[in-house]
């Protein structure tokens, strides 16, 4: 805690300073935010959880082209650099690392307009996206096994009352260049259906030299995104909501350096794509005077390439040794969701004297299939040593949930409410690969909330939570530890406090919470390397620690003191431990988890002048991290500063932006291992993060 203050005194300080000089009477206000997430849209004051609302404005004026650049401004959220883009993210020091084999089993939700991407969130382009909640603590009451540790929910556009276009044309350094076009309107004169349609490319190198192939975009960002939004009301009975995407990452996968530098040096880079395509309908049936049916249909269909030079060398680096290792992932990966939820209208008392009520059923089935090969010669001439690697190995992973979920709501005196809420989960998995592991478990689990949420005054809400989440078992595949091949169901007992409050007629708002969770049976995933001359050898394998637990709080702050300034300040605080691990490595008793910094703070403010002109600035801190549970390597701490410098008037804007202004060198991931011939002594090898980069952001509505 002292480290904290005494590292990041200088944003708060500056925070205050700003505070104390706006002493301008304000003129506009912060307009309500409503939650999507939940089971029923409601104002974010309202939501008795911690909660992380980017709305469409803070987006736009982030000039953001992936999630991946607002992940700092978020409390307690960090990821896993293994990939091109995010695809594993950690929520207060729960989630995943990688999934280089075995079956999806995520701890963080991931969704997009109700589609099911949990584990795979490397789609997350943001070109017409409207907002994106961040559910932080337990969610399995909601959104069942995969969201043991929160949920991450995007939502696109909604379709406008009247027609219009916008363009976005964007360039900057990396040799980056984007372009999105999005139109939209009624479609019939009675203005019953609207819909929004849009198309996003964007291109870069990805900030990597690859001296060997003397190319510079071996690590390259190509991202495509189409979305399209119908929305339709037929009388006052139907409302259908229809969204579809199609998002198309065909990105390099060159991020490892033997120095650990921005210099590759692998003669076959890697690639990181993902083709994903995907359809949700919402049926809205509200005809009777108690109670309105909701039918949430969606289904999901993504290929996904993943593959690297595991040596990240070349025939003459590793001379006169012939080391020379690649792996490639294939994976076909198919959902399909089916929830009816049945939903009492306002205070109906008709349901043993509850004021609400809500219960529904979910079917969900996934659908994930794998090939894996590995390709590898060693060849030492002074030790006269050879070996060869030529494997596949062919996996068909299928599993069948169904959900029963319900919550009751009951007020308290005229100021508060309690809610119970309840799940259960039946999942049926089929498993089998070419190595004739052929495995069928099956589980039922349950979760569920208690909540309190009061009323304190008309600007302050209170709530305490206890709750509690699951995670789905499973198995490991291939050469594992004795005693290692299955492993439990993971729970986590979560209690959580804290204010929701909105002052001033809306232009300060300010929300917080305290938060203490047990995890029993935690499911840990390490690793381990077979034979040192190969680093296509990790196995991998989940088992379960005894017992972990965290203890955090988060803040979020806003204000407008007045009708030219804007400021935020978000922080987060964790410690997340593993008390006991009855696993093959001792060390991890009483350690730290992955990727769970102290803390992750963020501030920032814009400034308007009435001619047009804007000026932003932000600036986040990470504490230290471990990188990983099979090795005590750790990260070091590190602070971003962005910038923006902006013109707006009527229609249009332009704007030059930079991130990392001060380049700031920091690592996003970290393997600590034996990758460099023929001794091949154990090092630290780092994934660092974006270096700065400036641009102009251009954006037209008519």
């Amino acid at each position: 805690m002292a480290r904290l203050v005494s590292a990041k005194l200088q944003i708060v300080q500056f925070i205050i300073c700003l505070l104390f000089v706006s002493s301008v009477v304000a003129q506009n206000t912060i307009d309500e935010i409503t939650v999507t997430a939940d089971f029923r849209v409601r104002p974010e004051l309202d939501i008795p959880s911690s909660i992380s609302v980017l709305d469409k404005v803070f987006i736009e004026k982030s000039s953001t082209q992936h999630f991946q650049d607002l992940i700092y401004s978020i409390p307690n959220l960090n990821w896993s650099g293994d990939g091109n883009r995010p695809r594993y993210f950690q929520i207060r020091g729960i989630g995943e690392l990688e999934q280089y084999q075995g079956a999806p089993n995520p701890s963080v939700g991931f969704l997009i307009d109700d589609i099911d991407y949990s584990g795979i969130g490397s789609i997350a382009t943001l070109f017409d996206i409207e907002q994106v909640e961040v559910l932080r603590g337990p969610q399995s009451g909601r959104y069942g096994a995969n969201a043991l540790a929160g949920l991450i929910y995007m939502r696109s556009a909604v379709p406008p009352e009247e027609f219009f276009k916008k363009i976005q044309l964007r360039v900057a350094e990396d040799n980056e260049i984007a372009a999105g076009f999005a139109f939209g309107g009624p479609i019939d004169i009675s203005e019953t259906a609207k819909y929004r349609i849009s198309v996003h490319r964007h291109q870069s190198n990805g900030f990597r030299n690859n001296s060997f192939l003397r190319r510079k975009n071996t690590n390259q960002r190509k991202e495509t995104s189409l979305r399209g939004k119908l929305i339709w009301n037929v009388r006052d009975d139907w409302a259908f909501d229809l969204t579809t995407m199609f998002v198309d990452i065909n990105d390099g996968y060159d991020a490892f350096s033997i120095d650990n530098s921005m210099t590759m040096l692998s003669d076959k880079p890697g690639k990181d794509a993902q083709k994903s395509s995907g359809a949700s309908m919402k049926v809205i049936y509200s005809a009777f005077d108690s109670l309105t049916i909701e039918l949430i249909s969606s289904l999901a269909h993504s290929i996904i390439d993943f593959s690297y030079d595991a040596d990240w060398g070349n025939d003459l680096a590793w001379a006169p040794i012939t080391y020379d290792y690649e792996t490639k992932n294939n994976r076909k990966r198919q959902t399909v969701s089916q929830e009816v939820r049945f939903i009492s209208s306002e205070n109906t008392g008709s349901f043993i004297n509850a004021s609400q009520w809500l219960f529904g059923l979910n079917l969900l089935k996934l659908n994930d299939d794998l090939v894996t090969k590995n390709t590898g010669i060693y060849n030492d001439p002074i030790y006269v040593y050879e070996d060869s690697l030529n494997t596949t190995l062919i996996s068909e992973y299928a599993a069948t949930s169904l959900s029963l979920f319900g919550q009751l709501n009951f007020n308290v005196n005229e100021s508060g409410l309690l809610t119970f809420g309840l799940r259960m989960e039946n999942r049926n998995v089929e498993y089998n690969d070419t190595e004739n592991l052929d495995i069928g478990p099956s589980e039922f689990m349950t979760g569920g909330d208690i909540t309190y949420l009061n009323n304190i005054s008309e600007n302050l809400n209170g709530y305490i939570t206890l709750s509690q989440s699951y995670k789905a078992g499973g198995f490991n595949l291939g050469v594992i530890p004795k005693g290692q091949r299955k492993f439990n169901q993971e729970k986590l007992i979560n209690i959580e406090v804290g204010i929701k409050s909105i002052w001033d007629e809306g232009r300060i708002r300010l929300n917080g919470s305290l938060f203490y969770n047990r995890r029993e049976d935690q499911q840990i995933r390490t690793s381990m390397q077979l034979y040192a001359n190969d680093p296509s050898s990790f196995i991998f394998f989940t088992g379960n620690a005894a017992k972990g637990k965290s203890i955090g709080s988060e803040i979020e702050a806003r204000w407008i003191p007045n009708d030219r300034l804007e400021l935020y300040f978000n922080a987060g605080l964790l410690r997340a431990k593993i008390e006991q691990y009855s696993g093959p490595d001792t060390t991890l008793n009483d350690r730290s988890a992955a990727h769970a910094p102290a803390y992750t703070v963020s501030s920032g403010w814009e400034y308007r002048y009435p001619s047009g002109i804007f000026v932003m600035m932000s600036a986040s801190a990470t504490d230290e991290f471990y990188f990983d549970v099979s090795h005590n390597q750790k990260s070091k701490a590190f602070e971003l500063m962005n910038a923006r410098l902006g013109f707006e008037k009527d229609n249009w804007s332009i704007q030059l932006w930079g991130k990392n202004l001060t380049n700031k060198d920091f690592a996003v991931r970290g393997f600590y291992f034996g990758n460099e011939p023929p001794d091949f002594p154990n090092a630290l090898y780092t994934r660092r993060g974006d270096p700065r980069q400036v641009g102009l952001t251009f954006d037209m509505r008519f």
